[in-house]
């Protein structure tokens, strides 16, 4: 029997737990809510950016430079392959790269693109109301041309996918009435570094909170580059995302993250991480800047420098986490099932929070 190679790390510090919890739906109606929000999200999702769904893998070959390194730290879980002399596969964090080598073998023509069923295992993940061990994301890539590498093009992929989920939460309300709509009719956009000089005395974290909170949806761009306080906004690997570029405003930064005010935990949500990519000059440039240069010799960072992947923007969208928002859920583990600590079970079911 393989093991799979990663430690569960028992921790209540990241629980929390909601005044006067209780959930809306029952049992059934969470699970019917959760099938019809992912039905219909997903093909307004297709239809609002020209997407093709695809068969994803689980797991890649390690080495290959194909697996997303998310923030450049995160371990992958692996194991070995004994049909293959023991090579070593790794569980997916996402598919940021895989997907990019899928839109040039399939030949997607320029304007349309992508999407998956991405489900992967994160075993660094600190465990709590938003964090699971278990992932699934709707993972989507488009191919873009030179000229639409710009902010104004990222801005409008990120309307266009607002206006998709501002649909799903009408459904939501249509299923269940009690449910009542708390999207604004636009989604705001901010720099990372305006952001910081607006609230220059908080952290990262305590500035989404405090955005989203007077905002309720707001995209944050320019995730990864360090700012006038010398530090990231917040970590981003250096070959996927384009966090070097500067844009028309003279921001640096062609990505984002787009957060939500979750009025049941009080607190900012992530719900989508995306961003134009890299083209080879930006990949040799955010490899340098992270003393990472090595990795050009890896298949997927040479087939990009050698320019055989297309022009492309692409993300990741929680799909627990947009129905633990969409029903009002004050833990990812109402939505998905997954492993938790017993100490973090029994303190949720005591206050009305049943993990599945």
């Amino acid at each position: 029997m393989i093991s799979l190679q990663f430690k569960i790390t028992k921790n209540m510090s990241q629980l929390q737990i909601p005044t006067n919890y209780k959930s809306l739906l029952n049992l059934k109606q969470t699970e019917l809510g959760i099938k019809n929000i992912k039905d219909f999200f997903q093909t307004n999702l297709s239809s609002e950016l020209r997407l093709r769904r695809v068969t994803a893998p689980l797991f890649v070959e390690s080495g290959t430079g194909i697996n997303d390194d998310l923030n450049g730290v995160e371990r992958a879980v692996h194991f070995p392959i004994k049909d293959m002399n023991n090579t070593t596969a790794e569980i997916v964090h996402s598919l940021a790269k895989w997907k990019r080598l899928t839109l040039a073998d399939y030949e997607i023509e320029q304007g349309f693109g992508i999407y998956t069923d991405m489900n992967a295992i994160r075993a660094d993940e600190e465990l709590g109301n938003l964090h699971s061990l278990y992932v699934d994301q709707w993972d989507w890539e488009l191919i873009i041309s030179e000229k639409e590498r710009t902010v104004d093009f990222l801005k409008k992929v990120v309307r266009r996918i607002y206006a998709a989920m501002l649909r799903t939460e009408y459904l939501v309300f249509e299923l269940f009435p009690e449910i009542k709509p708390e999207l604004p009719p636009e989604i705001t956009f901010i720099h990372s570094e305006e952001l910081l000089q607006k609230y220059p005395e908080m952290t990262p974290k305590e500035r989404e909170d405090a955005i989203a909170k007077e905002f309720g949806a707001v995209f944050i761009i320019g995730i990864g580059g360090k700012l006038s306080n010398d530090e990231p906004h917040d970590g981003r690997a250096p070959d996927y995302d384009d966090w070097s570029t500067a844009n028309e405003e003279g921001y640096k930064g062609l990505n984002g993250d787009l957060l939500l005010w979750n009025s049941v935990l009080e607190k900012s949500v992530e719900l989508s991480s995306m961003g134009i990519r890299v083209n080879p000059e930006a990949l040799k440039h955010q490899l340098a800047l992270r003393d990472e240069e090595e990795r050009l010799s890896l298949y997927f960072h040479k087939r990009l420098v050698n320019s055989e992947l297309p022009l492309s923007i692409g993300g990741g969208i929680g799909q627990s986490r947009l129905c633990m928002y969409y029903l009002r859920k004050a833990h990812i583990g109402e939505i998905q099932a997954s492993i938790w600590s017993r100490e973090m079970r029994e303190k949720a079911m005591e206050n009305g929070i049943f993990l599945l």
